[in-house]
């Protein structure tokens, strides 16, 4: 009985240990439809865009997008990679929003200039200086020759 308690008191120590010991954070980088950078649930299968995470909505099985750990501090609570800071540091989206031809930062910097490092306009969209606010270096497509001005110089009515 008293090697079934050492025996016993070992395996305690052991698993004790066991929990103590820090496990490594879990990676949670994914890539999101649409080539989004995004975040992965505890089922390691979904994989939600970044700006679904701590928008108070539950895209995870679990919840795990929504959780006070992740969703306390924005953005400083959220992993970098999730994280684009806006030319004015005290702005800053969703990674999945960074290249998304939208001015989501306000002025443009997550769309132009070196930070944001966005590929050129695509097919579906026109490159030209758009002249609204919300578009930064090309408009959409389906807004050429609808009679509206667009960008400057109009080249979006006559060149589009």
């Amino acid at each position: 009985s008293a090697v079934a308690l050492l025996v016993l008191t070992a395996a305690l120590a052991v698993g004790l240990a066991l929990a103590l010991v820090p496990r490594a954070p879990v990676n949670r980088f994914c890539t999101a439809p649409n080539n989004q950078t995004g975040f992965l649930c505890d089922d390691r299968v979904t994989c939600v865009p970044a700006s679904w995470v701590c928008d108070r909505v539950s895209n995870c099985r679990n919840g795990e997008d929504e959780q006070e750990q992740l969703c306390g501090d924005l953005p400083h609570s959220l992993p970098g990679y999730l994280v684009f800071y806006c030319s004015n540091p005290r702005f800053w989206v969703y990674a999945d929003l960074r290249c998304n031809r939208m001015n989501d930062c306000g002025d443009c910097s997550d769309e132009t200039g070196i930070l944001a490092a966005c590929p050129p306009c695509g097919w579906e969209w026109w490159s030209c200086s758009p002249v609204h606010y919300e578009f930064c270096s090309c408009i959409p497509r389906r807004l050429c020759r609808d009679g509206t001005q667009h960008c400057r110089g109009w080249s979006d009515e006559f060149l589009c």
